[in-house]
């Protein structure tokens, strides 16, 4: 009877494993255009870890049971220029938070030289939703220091019907620096607003430099791993 009721245990526990739904597919696409420098991108990557692994972050995530989150994340450069830095997997334990956060602080950034194609990285982004497990909703968190200046244009991109029923909301990276490629054809916070973001209660935040970046985007995980669906928020923030 042990047995038996052991094996009908593990069943169960098996059953309701792979009944769990997911709630959000969140990808991550970090910038790792010629504007960021070495140390830049240090402060991005091991940021994005730390704002992962944050308390508050944590909680949200694992706040609402058999609702599992999936993430994935990805750097993004010119027209070529884009890799997986890690591929979908389920933050469905703290050790699993944990495990992400370590692969974000422990890699390296591939290309250093090249352009900001931010419509390309939406073309990169739809492949990556193409082999994301089933979801709710599904966001995309585009972080950067510049505007885009390389390939198709997110306009183009979206004219294609690139992105159709994702939420893209941006981070950006504001350097007071007259060299910023953004700096000759207007605001960064503005391009984001009027030409990235896009879905039900999208929205951008500002990062006032790299080293506000942790903190950054700790608020913005918070939110979007708050938001419900079907409920708008502001385009502005």
């Amino acid at each position: 009877m042990v047995r038996l009721a052991a094996a009908a245990l593990a069943i169960l526990l098996s059953v309701q494993s792979a009944a769990a739904s997911c709630r959000l597919a969140l990808l991550l696409a970090l910038d790792i255009s010629s504007s960021v420098d070495a140390d830049e991108d240090q402060l991005q990557r091991q940021g994005l870890a730390a704002a992962l692994a944050a308390p508050a972050v944590r909680d949200a995530v694992l706040s609402v049971p058999g609702q599992r989150v999936a993430l994935a994340v990805f750097e993004w450069s010119g027209l070529v220029q884009q890799d997986v830095i890690l591929e979908w997997t389920w933050l469905d334990s703290p050790a699993a938070i944990d495990a992400a956060a370590a692969a974000i602080s422990d890699s390296r950034r591939s290309y250093a030289e090249f352009a900001t194609g931010t419509g390309r990285m939406l073309e990169y982004a739809q492949a990556m939703f193409n082999r994301a497990p089933p979801c709710d909703r599904q966001i995309l968190d585009v972080s950067g220091d510049g505007v885009h200046n390389d390939g198709p244009s997110p306009a183009e991109v979206y004219a294609r019907g690139t992105l159709a029923g994702v939420t893209v909301n941006g981070l950006a990276i504001m350097v007071d620096d007259p060299a910023m490629d953004h700096a000759e054809t207007g605001d960064l916070f503005d391009h984001y607003r009027r030409d990235l973001i896009r879905g039900p209660g999208a929205f951008v935040l500002r990062a006032d430099g790299f080293a506000d970046y942790r903190d950054a985007m700790e608020r913005k995980l918070l939110r979007e791993l708050s938001v419900q669906i079907g409920r708008a928020s502001p385009r502005r923030q």
